[in-house]
């Protein structure tokens, strides 16, 4: 809804800078606006693109007024920098730089309005859905967690949690709702929007299939937990999974045509990367030579698809000796085995980009999940389970896990990433490759997450 009024508000922002720009007394105020919609378009896709780069659109910060504030002027920063490239590429659309100033302080004004607006707005309780949370457990705890952190995709009320007898409590006995009382009962005395099921064990003879149908034919809406966590963290949790919902539930579509499509997408956009950073790559390739000499590339065995083994290429960014025991081990943070080179390299992701062989090659995709080693892939599938789902497809320079979690180098963010991989692998798409490609833009920009 925000992306889509600030799309309006920049396109209306363009006309009346154009307006205000040709305005003279006596004279119409918008004389040539029929003439524009190109420009407008495109300086509004390049506007709303800055500031997804720039994270404006994460929803950590949708009630924080000082990020906008904070992010807005490099987006637009880098929206003015784009346009002028623009200008240069296309010269048919250019319509001056003293107009394009005005467009984007009133677009500036326009977008600092409607953030106001939003901030405040999210906070009134009644917009926010009401929900009961059938389960008194762990996952019940994690469902409440959400909500108290303010980090799920959607504001909303938890009003209550009612009890299962098979399960021991751990949630507080004041958040539980008065027992005895049918699920229907609760759900129209509470005018609840929808349940979530968060009982891990949903085969017992205790648990309320009548009741949650009843529910379902009244037109009060019930999911489960996994549902709920992906729909709400964009992730699968591995710990809430069952069989049945990974083999009945929607998505995971590896169809010929979605493969057809993604590996257009690959040889597209990676042709166009490689040639956009090719004076890049030469001159950390120079660089690394000056500071340790050879090998420039390092080349290491990687898991792929289907869980074959390939040769992946990266700029080296750690001593000759980083492994000298023989034995894989992750990057730290601070790591002394990488370079003076290899600190800048790895912290504006230089190091991967010679991996655009790989993808070109058909080994890697541009988008999908990080390629592992051999070596951790044993330890990881004996500790983390479902972790071989991500080898369905293959993997990528950048992806969901990659964007939206730091570096890994230990078990448990392993997990963490595995749950990104998953959401990745089940709802992969074009439309998300893309916007996972914006999200990269904006890790690259700020170095989050790099060791």
């Amino acid at each position: 809804m925000l992306l889509v009024i600030e799309a309006f508000i920049l396109i209306a922002s363009f006309y009346l800078g154009v307006a205000l720009r040709f305005f003279t007394p006596g004279h119409a105020l918008f004389p040539a606006l029929p003439n524009l919609p190109p420009q407008a378009l495109i300086f509004a896709a390049v506007m709303i693109f800055s500031m997804k780069a720039m994270g404006m659109y994460h929803l950590t910060y949708r009630e924080d007024f000082r990020h906008t504030l904070l992010r807005l002027m490099p987006a637009f920063a880098l929206g003015f920098g784009l346009m002028t490239l623009t200008f240069y590429v296309a010269p048919d659309i250019y319509f001056g730089r003293g107009i394009l100033g005005i467009v984007i302080l009133l677009a500036a004004a326009g977008i600092i309005l409607v953030r106001f607006a939003f901030c405040k707005g999210s906070k009134l309780n009644f917009l926010k859905p009401k929900i009961i949370v059938l389960g008194v457990g762990e996952l019940a705890r994690e469902c409440a967690n959400i909500a108290e952190n303010n980090d799920s995709h959607h504001e909303f009320n938890i009003v209550g949690f009612v009890s299962i007898e098979s399960e021991e409590p751990v949630i507080s006995p004041s958040s539980l709702l008065p027992p005895g009382n049918s699920l229907l009962s609760l759900a129209t005395a509470y005018n609840v929007d929808e349940i979530v099921v968060a009982v891990q064990n949903q085969n017992s003879s205790n648990f309320p299939v009548q009741d949650l149908l009843e529910c379902k034919l009244d037109g009060v809406k019930v999911i489960d937990a996994s549902t709920f966590f992906e729909r709400e963290m964009s992730q699968i949790r591995v710990h809430s999974l069952n069989p049945n919902w990974l083999v009945f539930g929607g998505g995971f579509d590896q169809s010929g045509l979605r493969t057809a499509i993604k590996r257009a997408f690959d040889l597209f956009a990676s042709t166009i990367l490689l040639v956009a950073t090719l004076p890049v790559m030469l001159i950390t390739a120079l660089c690394i030579y000056i500071q340790d000499r050879a090998p420039i590339l390092y080349r290491q065995e990687r898991i792929g698809l289907g869980g074959r083994p390939f040769i992946v290429l990266k700029f080296r960014s750690m001593r000759h000796d980083a492994e000298t025991a023989g034995k894989p081990q992750w990057a730290s943070e601070n790591d002394p085995r990488i370079t003076r080179i290899g600190r800048i390299i790895r912290k504006l992701r230089i190091d991967e980009l010679p991996q655009i062989v790989n993808v070109l090659k058909g080994d890697m995709s541009l988008i999908g999940p990080r390629p592992e080693r051999d070596y951790f892939i044993k330890q990881l599938c004996e500790k983390i389970p479902y972790y071989n789902v991500r080898h369905s497809i293959k993997p990528g320079i950048t992806g969901w896990a990659q964007v939206r979690y730091q570096y890994g180098s230990s078990i448990e963010d392993s997990v963490q990433k595995l749950q990104y991989d998953l959401y990745y692998v089940k709802n992969n798409s074009l439309f998300l490759d893309i916007i996972i490609l914006i999200d990269t833009v904006q890790v690259v920009l700020t170095g989050k997450g790099s060791r």
